[in-house]
């Protein structure tokens, strides 16, 4: 039987009814979804895939309109935009031209996050050189966390476990909600000015992005920072984070992690003491054997014999050495006894006596003892005394001659 078919369309025939079907039902249309494949053009145009969990659709969005978004897409974003459905025809595809474009839900709060992280990280706050290295055996880990959360469990479960001498401290503070960052804050506090633990864990364990936003708290993070006793960020599982995770001294992907990290197993720590004994028993064997060897080669007189040997170029070395040291000091007394010799001459050829002995006297007033030095000073009828360099003589003025 021959098949009859109706009148046929040319494919730009029916792809122009399409597109005037569908400008015409969305002339104007607001979409939600998650950025997928966004690739900027040279021309500044930007071209991307709206997506959610069972449909995706194309979008375009031109540079004369995207040069007013405030923030750059990217994969993972979701975000809302309106625009109107626009067909494609050489490639026969329906688009929407995007006219505006705003954050939503988690990718408004991932952008927020990384403005964040951007202004923390200028400030270097995340820089390595500001971590310190954790205690290897610390004595006192303290944790920050719900007092009845899973991760604080799981923390006491690995310590007992691995390290049961380890003494917790544990300093309660909420760990979701608005008053998290504040109670945060006051646990990092208190743990720092008690100064009782050698390492402090903070985290919780996982949840959506917004459960873990206390821990992104600009304040909470600048605490983190500042603390005096180095901080592990142990938030949520391994593909969470948060930005306790830079500024800490050290992130760990979960709880647990973060207390295996404070704690030496007590077995290992056994077991790397008798490996270390057995290595330094087949050390000293290992000498021993070597010693043995060479003894066993000689009699005890060719061994005194050797020992002889070896010990005369020494001995001879340290008659040298004693005769050089007392030829020094010999040298060094008998420069020292000229140089006493000279300066006792220098004193000597100095002094009042030798001044008086070269025919000088020293007059001074009988009455008081004040030297005289000019005949000014001498009153007539006065007494004085005079020094001569052997000997004394009491005296009259009866004249002066200035």
């Amino acid at each position: 039987m021959e098949r009859v078919f109706p009148s046929y369309y040319t494919v730009s025939a029916v792809t122009a009814r399409i597109k005037d079907l569908l400008v015409s039902q969305f002339p104007s249309v607001g979409i939600e979804g998650e950025i997928s494949n966004f690739r900027p053009s040279g021309a500044g145009h930007w071209y991307f895939t709206l997506k959610d969990e069972e449909a995706a659709i194309s979008v375009v969005m031109f540079r004369h309109r995207n040069m007013f978004v405030t923030f750059t897409p990217a994969d993972g974003m979701q975000v809302r935009v309106l625009g109107s459905i626009s067909v494609y025809e050489k490639r026969g595809a329906y688009q929407v031209i995007c006219d505006a474009m705003e954050e939503s839900g988690e990718g408004e709060i991932l952008a927020r996050l990384e403005r964040l992280k951007r202004t923390l990280a200028d400030e270097g706050l995340f820089q390595a050189e500001r971590k310190r290295p954790l205690p290897r055996f610390p004595r006192i880990v303290g944790v920050i966390t719900s007092p009845t959360g899973a991760a604080l469990r799981d923390i006491l479960n690995v310590l007992k476990r691995r390290h049961a001498g380890i003494r917790v401290i544990v300093y309660p503070a909420a760990v979701q909600g608005d008053d998290s960052p504040r109670e945060l804050i006051r646990a990092l506090d208190n743990a720092n000015h008690a100064a009782q633990a050698d390492v402090l864990i903070i985290g919780r364990g996982g949840g959506s992005l917004e459960d873990l936003l206390p821990f992104s708290d600009e304040q909470v993070v600048r605490r983190v920072a500042a603390s005096s006793i180095p901080v592990i960020s142990a938030v949520g599982h391994e593909i969470d984070w948060a930005l306790t995770d830079y500024a800490a001294d050290m992130r760990a992907p979960t709880p647990s992690a973060a207390a295996e990290m404070v704690s030496e197993a007590s077995v290992e720590v056994l077991e790397r003491i008798a490996s270390l004994t057995r290595s330094m028993a087949d050390t000293l064997e290992a000498r021993l054997d070597r010693l043995r060897l060479v003894y066993e080669r000689f009699s005890p007189g060719q061994l005194g014999e050797l020992f002889s040997r070896l010990l005369q170029p020494r001995r001879l070395a340290a008659d040298d050495l004693r005769e050089e040291l007392l030829r020094s000091m010999r040298e060094r007394l008998t420069s020292q006894r000229h140089a006493v010799t000279i300066a006792s001459r220098e004193l000597t050829a100095h002094s009042p006596q030798a001044v008086l002995d070269r025919g000088f006297s020293v007059v001074t007033r009988a009455a008081t003892g004040e030297v005289l030095t000019s005949s000014v000073r001498c009153i007539r009828g006065e007494e004085v005394h005079i020094q001569f360099s052997r000997g004394s003589a009491l005296a009259d003025i009866k004249e002066t001659h200035p």
